[in-house]
């Protein structure tokens, strides 16, 4: 039997960032990864969809050439080669986890537990006093009939061919990211989401304008449509009660992950919550001392910087977990921190709402990219509440809110900090200066 100070299952961003910086700190640190180094982030998620997000927005830029003075005779576009750039750049990025993990043991294989102190990978056993489980999460399935004939998006990353139309279930960050790469190839899109509005986690007017963007594009959304079964020739649902078919090539299951719980740890006495994720405490502990688990597999967050951050946690590091931006990378972005408009509301905290359009922005129409809205909430007691933003470089922008919300900063603080001109950035300013 092995002894490590740490044994850290699954070596996705929680994972192996956490490994590098308790090895760092000088622990022994034993990493089992049963696939590739990266995780779902690297391989199957985050970095492969923004690599072919890139690609769709190319093909638009291209395509609206001529609004800059560019002339386009011919517009093709080669997606196996935007699948075989996609792949180059997690080939590097996985050659570059693997040179942060030079003081980490990796393992390959997977771990199951023995006892709560306890794995086996294969026939060799390993022993640590602090177990930290990230072994993340995989695609949801709906149950309903004909679910086998449905894709979930592993496969929608690796097809080097592309339909000539698709049903997408699900209008949450997957799915709609998924629609905008897809019908910017020219494939026809129909997204069918069960709630009365896309991204049921942001902010209701964000989502709205998303929403009536990408039908702009030429995507078909139908909300409130939860679908009943998926049949060869496309999705069959029900649309304000009344039965609805819509044909697709193919259907993409995008109605989100479930967490992947390591063989043997009910067993092990390890506690599951309701929805089937690890319970944890505000430490990432778990119900058994020493052991954790942080990222996807938690629960409460199904974000990469999430588990990164739920690692430093657990490494007793000082990390604000109650502000974590949250982003979609579509034409134009979305991206949101701390609370919406309806939640404060809910609640019964008094807030002002401060507004402010990229169509008055200098930046954003020398970029021809004006579509767009910074939306802002502020208490009375001027603490920045939320933080909510559709347009170019969303991702970006919310990063301010972020930093002043997790320094609790009041919101004012903002309008002191002088922003460049002519940047994006001056949006923010604007939508604050709207209600002071």
């Amino acid at each position: 039997m092995t002894t490590a100070d740490i044994i850290i299952i699954g070596a996705g961003p929680g994972g192996y960032e956490t490994a590098a910086e308790a090895a760092a700190a000088g622990a022994s640190v034993l990493l089992i990864e049963r696939g590739e180094l990266g995780g779902t982030c690297l391989n199957r998620g985050c970095i492969p969809t923004k690599a072919l997000c890139r690609s769709a927005e190319v093909v638009r830029t291209v395509s609206d050439a001529a609004q800059f003075g560019v002339t386009a005779t011919e517009i093709t576009f080669d997606y196996p080669r935007a699948i075989a750039r996609k792949n180059d750049i997690v080939t590097q990025l996985r050659e570059g986890v693997a040179s942060v993990l030079s003081k980490v043991t990796v393992i390959n294989g997977e771990a199951s537990f023995v006892d709560p102190h306890t794995v086996k990978v294969d026939s060799d056993t390993f022993t640590a006093p602090k177990i930290i489980i990230a072994t993340g999460s995989r695609p949801a399935t709906l149950p309903i009939p004909g679910a086998e004939l449905a894709v979930n998006s592993d496969f929608a990353l690796d097809m080097t061919a592309l339909p000539a139309s698709i049903a997408i279930i699900g209008g949450g960050v997957i799915g709609m990211e998924f629609a905008g790469i897809f019908s910017a190839f020219g494939v026809k899109v129909t997204v069918l989401e069960y709630c009365p509005e896309i991204l049921p986690t942001f902010d209701e007017e964000i989502a709205k304008r998303l929403r009536m963007s990408l039908k702009r594009s030429g995507v078909e959304i139908v909300t409130s449509a939860p679908v009943t079964a998926i049949t060869p020739q496309g999705v069959e649902c029900s649309v304000k009660g009344k039965p609805r078919s819509y044909a697709a090539d193919m259907v993409l299951m995008a109605v989100g992950r479930t967490p992947v719980i390591p063989p043997g740890a009910a067993e092990a006495g390890i506690a599951l919550t309701p929805r089937g994720a690890i319970a944890v405490d505000s430490n990432m502990l778990t119900n058994i001392d020493g052991v954790y688990a942080i990222g996807d597999v938690n629960g409460r967050c199904m974000l990469a910087h999430a588990a990164a951050a739920q690692g430093k946690r657990v490494l007793g590091q000082q990390v604000d977990l109650d502000h974590i931006p949250a982003a979609v990378f579509t034409t134009p972005e979305c991206a949101m921190v701390g609370a919406t408009e309806k939640q404060c509301a809910e609640s019964g905290i008094p807030f002002r709402v401060g507004k402010a359009t990229f169509r008055a922005n200098g930046k954003a129409m020398a970029m021809g990219e004006t579509d767009g809205l910074v939306k802002l909430l502020v208490g009375d007691d001027g603490t920045l509440l939320g933080c909510h933003i559709c347009g170019p470089h969303a991702a970006d922008l919310v990063q301010e809110a972020v930093t002043v919300m997790s320094a609790a900063l009041p919101a004012a603080a903002m309008l002191r900090a002088i922003h460049g001109h002519p940047t994006l950035g001056e949006t923010v300013a604007a939508a604050l200066n709207s209600i002071h």
